[in-house]
């Protein structure tokens, strides 16, 4: 993760782009991921850990029909979160992530593991479906931070 970390934020810094997260089931990792990294105040922005519904709804306004209809973890949601964000702070390159890190609060429809990743560079955005397979919340959340690191470091060059 650090490598990698490293890697976007030297990136960052030659492109002069600035990064901000939105993040639900990671609680912040992804944020820490940037931060922990000499030079990251020249690239991050802001980090949002949007954890609640009514999170999502009052600061990042996804509108609340999306969340009734789609719920929390689901692909319009993110798409929302990630174009909201991406409003709210101007950078280069916005990423949301929403899922279900498990142990609990899984279903036959939306099972533990089941994370989307959303970025916005410019006009183009991608909204990443994926299921990460383990009973460890923790693995979860590095799975979905290290595939997130990962997306940015494509999409960023």
């Amino acid at each position: 993760m650090k490598k990698i970390s490293q890697n976007i934020v030297k990136l960052l810094s030659k492109k002069k782009f600035k990064i901000s997260f939105a993040e639900s089931c990671t609680g912040g990792l992804l944020a820490s991921s940037i931060t922990s990294i000499n030079g990251s105040s020249k690239v991050f922005t802001l980090g949002l850990v949007t954890y609640s519904n009514q999170a999502k709804i009052k600061i990042l306004k996804v509108p609340k029909k999306i969340i009734m209809k789609h719920g929390a973890v689901s692909y319009e949601t993110c798409l929302s979160m990630v174009k909201n964000l991406n409003k709210i702070s101007k950078t280069n390159i916005s990423v949301s992530i929403t899922g279900i890190a498990g142990p609990k609060g899984g279903t036959k429809q939306k099972p533990i593991g089941l994370v989307y990743i959303g970025l916005k560079k410019g006009n183009k955005i991608l909204v990443n479906k994926n299921y990460f397979k383990s009973n460890k919340r923790i693995l979860i959340q590095k799975a979905t931070v290290n595939k997130a690191l990962s997306l940015v470091l494509r999409f960023a060059k």
